[in-house]
């Protein structure tokens, strides 16, 4: 599923037009991606958890030329799915 298709299933179940619909998607990214750059959890009871994490500086290579290249530490968004979102997934 894309971000069109997402759009058009939640407004059909909230009956709601589909440019109202692609404000509320855009609108619930938007809080999610502005919480985690500012260092906050977003959890969702009964779906998961969204977090950032830490990631160290490291030393990789270039598949091409097999050159070592550093790879600087970096914040990246992790996600983490509840109880319930891995039961419905599982049923």
């Amino acid at each position: 599923m894309n971000k069109t298709e997402l759009v058009a299933e939640v407004a059909r179940k909230a009956q709601i037009s589909k440019e109202a619909a692609a404000e509320a998607v855009d609108a619930t990214f938007d809080n999610i991606t502005s919480a985690l750059k500012s260092g906050d959890t977003v959890r969702i009871v009964g779906f998961g958890n969204f977090q950032v994490a830490q990631r160290k500086a490291s030393t990789g290579r270039n598949p091409r030329t097999g050159e070592s290249i550093y790879i600087p530490a970096s914040r990246v968004p992790k996600f983490r799915a509840g109880k319930a979102l891995k039961d419905a997934v599982n049923a």
